[in-house]
This record gives structure tokens, C-alpha cells and sequence, in this order.
């Protein structure tokens, strides 16, 4: 039943944030726990319709919500602390699944039209123009790195600009993967130096699957490993992309970016 899951939500964020030590005004009469439950609920279950989340809240579960303006401002300031939740999240997963192997790759998420570009108020440079190799075709906007377990659930993420190559954000990487594990990705990821540094101080094995005219080829059986590790990933972004819209309402490129994390 949606109402159970909702207040299974909300029980969830409120511990985290008590666990965080959160401290707001008291006088309040919608918490911040409050705002970011019925923000995750609106990703969840109303393909990022806020105005939707906030009537279902107050007609089911709390009975007294803030209108949109007001919601709006409020969630914009909890954008540091949304993403310490998930991210909190998706080490709690990792501590209780201790998983040894891991899955990485990326989407992009448009902004607007290619024939809107010129007009886009959200990412107005040129390095949000990326190319989506999938489809074969130019987009204007984010990619998301996605980090999963092997089943497929997410326990990290990274928003990087359009234009990024995906073996970049292997510098940036604090995924705290435990010593021993693999980290499988594509061929978008080969790069030779981050592979040998990952060993070496991470005691991560970096298991890229290699181009067709690469100079050191996985033997079949190797390459057969990883293109089924990467199968699951596939699956869970397709899910992640069924949550949204076709096209994400933001009037900022932050609400932008919230409404992302949120989807994740």
C-alpha cells in the first residue's frame, strides 16, 4: 500500500537526520524530514510532480503542507543534506551487503532540445553538450555516473557535465569500495594509469572491458565476465529513466539537479 511506503520513507529520513545531527527551527510545523520525504515520494511515485506529492501529503499522511513556493525554497536549501542522505544510503548498503563486485557506467539527462540549445536557461556552456554513443545522437545537459552492486542496486553517483569523457571521473571517484573488490565498466572508461593507480592505492581491480582494437584483449571467457556484470547496470539505469518524465521541469539548473538526485 502506497501510504505504508510513504511513512516507511519518512521513518527512514527522519533516523538519518537524527543520526546527522540535523538541527532546524521548532517552531516549524513541516520538518525538513518532512520536505525531503514528500520530494522522494514525488520522484518515486509521481514522476517528479511536486504539486502532486504535496496534495497527497496533505489529503494521507501529514495533514498540514507548505505550498509550492514555499516547498520549493525549502528543498533547494536541503540540497547538501539530500545528497549526504543518499549517499549515506548507499554506504549503508555496502557495509550490509559487503559486496566484492561493483558496476559503473552513465546516462546522460537532457536539459532541453538540441534545436533549444541557444535558448536553454539552465546550462547555457558548450561542456554540457555531450554526444550519447547509445543512441547515436547529440544531447545538451548532464551525464550521471551510476555505481551499483552487482544486483543492481545504486550506492553511488556522480553528476558531471555533457561533454566529460566517462574515464574522467575515475580521478574523482571517493566510492570508499572495500580492498579486493572489482569494479566493472565499459570500454568508455580505459584508461591504462587510473587502472594501475586503483590497484595500488585502493586495492580496487578496475574490470574494463576492452575495444575492439585494443592492444591488450581480455581472453573470452574474461570478456564474457564482464559483459554480463554490465547487463544489471543496464537494467537498473532503464528503471531509473522510467521514473522520469520526458522532460524534467526545473525553472534553476539546483532544481534541476535535485529533481536528478531524487530520481536515483
Amino acid at each position: 500500500m502506497l501510504q505504508d511506503k510513504v511513512i516507511a520513507i519518512y521513518c527512514l529520513v527522519d533516523d538519518l537526520l537524527k543520526e546527522m545531527n540535523h538541527i532546524e527551527h521548532t517552531n516549524r510545523k513541516f520538518t525538513d524530514g518532512q520536505v525531503i520525504t514528500t520530494a522522494v515520494v514525488s520522484a518515486l511515485y509521481f514522476r517528479g510532480n511536486q504539486t502532486m506529492s504535496l496534495n497527497y501529503m496533505d489529503s494521507h499522511i501529514f495533514g498540514h503542507v507548505l505550498k509550492k513556493s514555499g516547498f520549493t525554497k525549502r528543498l533547494h536549501k536541503l540540497k547538501q543534506t539530500l545528497m549526504f542522505i543518499l549517499l549515506r544510503i548507499g554506504r549503508i548498503f555496502k557495509h550490509m551487503c559487503f559486496e566484492m563486485e561493483y558496476i559503473i557506467d552513465s546516462f546522460p539527462v537532457k536539459a532541453c532540445h538540441n534545436i533549444r540549445i541557444s535558448s536553454c536557461r539552465l546550462f547555457r556552456d558548450e561542456k554540457y553538450r555531450g554526444h550519447n554513443t547509445s543512441k547515436r545522437e547529440h544531447f545538451h545537459g548532464v551525464k550521471i555516473q551510476l555505481v551499483t552492486t552487482a544486483d543492481g542496486i545504486p550506492v553511488g553517483m556522480y553528476l558531471v557535465q555533457g561533454a566529460e569523457h566517462d574515464s574522467q571521473i575515475l580521478k574523482r571517484m571517493h566510492d570508499d569500495l572495500p580492498p579486493e573488490s572489482s569494479l566493472f565498466g565499459d570500454s568508455g572508461y580505459t584508461n591504462y594509469e587510473i587502472e594501475d593507480m586503483f590497484r595500488e592505492a585502493e586495492q580496487v581491480d578496475l574490470a574494463i572491458s576492452r575495444k575492439s582494437n585494443s592492444k591488450g584483449k581480455d581472453i573470452p571467457a574474461v570478456a564474457f565476465i564482464k559483459e554480463h556484470m554490465r547487463k544489471r547496470i543496464e537494467t537498473s539505469i532503464s528503471q531509473i529513466c522510467a521514473l522520469m518524465p520526458r522532460h524534467i521541469n526545473a525553472v534553476t539548473a539546483d532544481g534541476f539537479i535535485i529533481k536528478m538526485i531524487l530520481f536515483v
